[in-house]
């Protein structure tokens, strides 16, 4: 493990889609609180994606698609204006299509929101098309609001982790835990199935692997409390035949969780996947590399 302690990263602004569905509106709301928490301004994108329909749509449709966006915009912000009366709310009616909208309205912002599931069309920030693009190619992390909007807090943020290389982005999940003044909880699983046969030769036995693997997750909790001293950071080693499972278990009991995005983009991998699909909870994607320090904020 590189022996550099990590740099303190700090929260930036956040951007998050609107397309008319709950799901957006819900994604808005918990954007809104997030910013409002980071002390942050929240800037609402609608992609109208008007250049690529120019091509088979009428100038009146088009008029009318942007005359709704526009709406939709002015709605949400009146919304959070009811919610938040003293957050910075910015609004941007995008021509382009729902991914590169994103993509190009975070610029080097802080964290990109979108909602689990649209209306369907060309606006809709359909996780499975929209929502999985922008977390997959996204060069800062995206949140994908799930679970309950009335979800009452747990009071921890988890991070999960699988190796060493999460020491990259391990001080964002700290940084959230900090601004949610909430616990961070570092979990990593140890799936059996995945060493039997293999990486099991290696070493004495399989409770060899085990606890190597509790030693590598308290080295990384260890160097989290070098850089956020005050927060209570405590790590644990779960056991088990299935990731994704275990993970989406624990999503129960957490306010947010926050995981590292494969180095082989634009494909997400298989836990990833199945926990913006499945967890209980908001879950943050961070992209390989991602430190979120303060030079990385504003357009």
């Amino acid at each position: 493990m590189n022996s550099e302690t990590p740099a303190r990263p700090q929260l930036g602004d956040l951007v998050v889609g609107v397309d008319g569905s709950p799901s957006a509106r819900t994604a808005v709301l918990w954007a809104a609180a997030e910013a409002d928490r980071r002390g942050r301004s929240l800037h609402l994108v609608h992609a109208a994606d008007t250049d690529r329909r120019a091509l088979h749509t009428s100038a009146e449709t088009l008029r009318e698609a942007r005359e709704a966006g526009r709406e939709l915009l002015a709605g949400s912000a009146l919304t959070v204006h009811d919610r938040f009366p003293d957050l910075a709310v910015t609004r941007e009616l995008s021509r382009q299509e729902p991914v590169a909208a994103l993509r190009t309205a975070a610029g080097r912002r802080g964290t990109v929101v979108v909602g689990n599931r649209g209306l369907g069309g060309f606006s809709a920030l359909m996780l499975g098309s929209v929502g999985l693009g922008v977390a997959a190619r996204a060069d800062v992390p995206v949140v994908v609001v799930r679970g309950e909007a009335e979800h009452p807090e747990t009071g921890s943020v988890t991070a999960a982790v699988h190796d060493a290389a999460d020491l990259d982005w391990l001080p964002l999940a700290a940084a959230e835990a900090a601004a949610h003044k909430a616990a961070l909880r570092i979990v990593s699983v140890w799936n059996v199935l995945a060493h039997v046969g293999s990486v099991a030769t290696m070493l004495d036995d399989l409770d060899g692997i085990a606890r190597q693997r509790v030693l590598e997750v308290k080295a990384l909790a260890d160097r989290v409390r070098e850089v956020h001293p005050d927060l209570v950071v405590g790590h644990h080693v779960e056991t088990g035949t299935s990731t994704p499972g275990i993970l989406v278990a624990a999503s129960a009991r957490t306010d947010l969780l926050v995981m590292g995005r494969g180095r082989r983009p634009p494909a997400l991998g298989r836990v990833a996947h199945t926990l913006i699909h499945h967890a209980h909870c908001p879950v943050e994607i961070v992209p390989p590399a991602f430190t979120g320090l303060a030079n990385r904020t504003g357009p």
